[in-house]
């Protein structure tokens, strides 16, 4: 399998993943912002397949100021949460697969064979980064959603 093929492969499971903890989810803002993750794999595939034929371009991407957004919303309208286990489990693992797809890009990119190649190599790994932070604030948020909607001043999200 060449890097394109596992490259599309990692993105088309990543995009399977989200989608399958989004049905599993009971909150409707982090399903929506699942579901977001969802959609931005499905911009890497078709970044990665437009690598494949020389045509070097990625889709803009607003995910965490949408998921600031939701997290916003949700505050507003002070959403009761039940924390589950089992859901922070499946979200470490996602926040584990996003750290290895940009190990994975960062390493690619390094080895890349033209510059347009390893300026989307880059471009996709900051992509995870952000998935990765994404992930880090809804783990932190599952865990304690009163405190951390409270703490929260949401410039960290800008960060990125």
């Amino acid at each position: 399998m060449n890097i394109f093929d596992f490259a599309l492969k990692m993105e088309k499971d990543g995009e399977g993943f989200y989608r399958e903890i989004a049905a599993k989810t009971k909150n409707k803002g982090l399903q929506v912002i699942l579901t977001m993750l969802a959609d931005e794999e499905v911009k890497h595939y078709k970044a990665i397949e437009s690598m494949k034929l020389d045509n070097y371009e990625m889709a803009e991407t607003s995910i965490l100021n949408k998921a600031k957004n939701i997290f916003v919303e949700m505050k507003e309208q002070e959403q009761e949460f039940e924390t589950d286990k089992e859901q922070i489990v499946l979200y470490e693992k996602a926040q584990e697969i996003e750290k290895k797809s940009q190990d994975f890009y960062n390493e690619k990119a390094q080895q890349a064979d033209s510059q347009e190649q390893k300026n989307l190599f880059v471009e996709l790994a900051k992509e995870e980064e952000k998935h990765y932070f994404l992930l880090e604030n809804i783990i932190k948020f599952v865990s304690k959603p009163k405190q951390w909607l409270e703490d929260a001043e949401w410039n960290h999200l800008e960060e990125y």
